[in-house]
């Protein structure tokens, strides 16, 4: 299982989306960076810097290669809330030496996730609400309307270039506004559709 994932993927709003095509900025995550069932997360010793980034998860359910627009939506069948980590530290330094953006996404637990929900909950992708809070504020708050690379675009992109297979994951990027850094001691919480689904305590 792999997690292949587009970085600032989201507008503020919709006045500012590109009026040209884009090309998504796209990076892969491991597989133990997942953390599940509302575990805690323990922070990194090598970064003193890591920030939260609410996005919506797409799961793969069948094998998907060369996926065209009018079929893109049937590979997938579940959907959910994460949290895509990032040690803004690190990141920093490897952006720097142009190095690659595994260490500061791919650490251990990077990638806390609510249960997954079947796709056929949701009928209208382009449109599922989704905010996360800390410590009772709310920090973020989306639509996957606002996506730059909307889910069918990218799962065309990623599938012209690498085989999706069952079980499969998709991060889709975070709203620009509020993300910000993860402290000891935060419990962070994520709501899909008004639902709460994620939680999430800091050691």
């Amino acid at each position: 299982m792999k997690i292949v994932a587009v970085g600032k993927n989201y507008v503020n709003e919709l006045s500012e989306m590109p009026s040209g095509k884009v090309i998504p900025i796209v990076f892969t995550k491991p597989d133990t960076t997942l953390l599940e069932n509302n575990e805690d997360l323990i922070l990194p010793s090598f970064s003193n810097d890591v920030w939260f980034e609410a996005e919506l998860a797409f799961r793969i359910g069948k094998t998907c290669k060369a996926a065209t627009t009018e079929n893109a939506l049937g590979f997938i069948d579940a959907v959910t809330l994460s949290n895509d980590l990032t040690a803004k530290d690190v990141l920093a330094s490897s952006r720097e030496t142009k190095g690659p953006w595994a260490l500061a996404k791919g650490f251990d637990g990077a990638t806390p996730i609510a249960p997954f929900y079947p796709i056929a909950d949701f009928p209208d992708v382009a449109n599922i609400n989704f905010s996360y809070e800390v410590n009772g504020v709310e920090v973020q708050k989306g639509n996957s309307s606002h996506m730059i690379t909307n889910l069918v675009d990218f799962v065309v992109y990623v599938s012209s270039i690498m085989t999706l297979n069952p079980g499969d994951i998709l991060l889709t990027g975070t709203p620009p506004k509020g993300v910000g850094k993860v402290n000891s001691g935060d419990i962070m919480i994520g709501y899909l559709e008004g639902k709460k689904v994620l939680e999430t305590k800091v050691k």
